[in-house]
């Protein structure tokens, strides 16, 4: 009876290590994520063709591949004057222009912030790195400052 209450023992505290093995081993394993950052720089040299513009910017956005969702925060400085309009354009690979895929709301300030739900194509292409982001002023109604939006993560 010693002998069994042992053995089963031994056995109780290899299934105890085993387990808590296999739950090591999950913690390490990198987790699923349905979100995707984006980020770009906006510059007049980016625009196609380029442009003199000392004025800068930044957009970062964050994708949900589950919901479609797209939210994205942007911010510049130093342009001609006011913006007019503010887009996400594409599909374009860097250096192709294209129409508007998605416009942001009015008015175009800085900082701003803005949110929209993709169709499946728009989310394919925007995933594909064939979208950019464009912020238009009087002085270049074509695009002032432009930024190719691509994957941070």
């Amino acid at each position: 009876m010693l002998i069994r209450r042992h053995a089963t023992r031994a056995l109780l505290a290899t299934v105890a290590l085993s387990g808590l093995t296999f739950l090591a081993g999950c913690a390490m394993m990198k987790p699923e994520s349905n979100l995707v950052t984006f980020t770009t720089q906006l510059r007049g040299a980016n625009e196609v063709p380029p442009n003199a513009s000392a004025g800068t910017g930044t957009v970062d956005a964050i994708f949900d591949k589950n919901t479609n969702q797209l939210r994205w925060k942007v911010s510049y400085a130093g342009m001609t004057g006011p913006a007019t309009a503010a887009h996400f354009h594409g599909p374009a690979a860097v250096g192709a222009n294209a129409g508007v895929a998605l416009g942001w709301p009015s008015p175009v300030r800085s900082p701003m912030d803005g949110s929209a739900t993709l169709t499946p194509a728009q989310a394919a292409d925007l995933l594909a790195g064939r979208w950019y982001a464009n912020i238009h002023t009087a002085a270049h109604p074509g695009g002032e400052l432009r930024g190719q939006m691509t994957v941070r993560n």
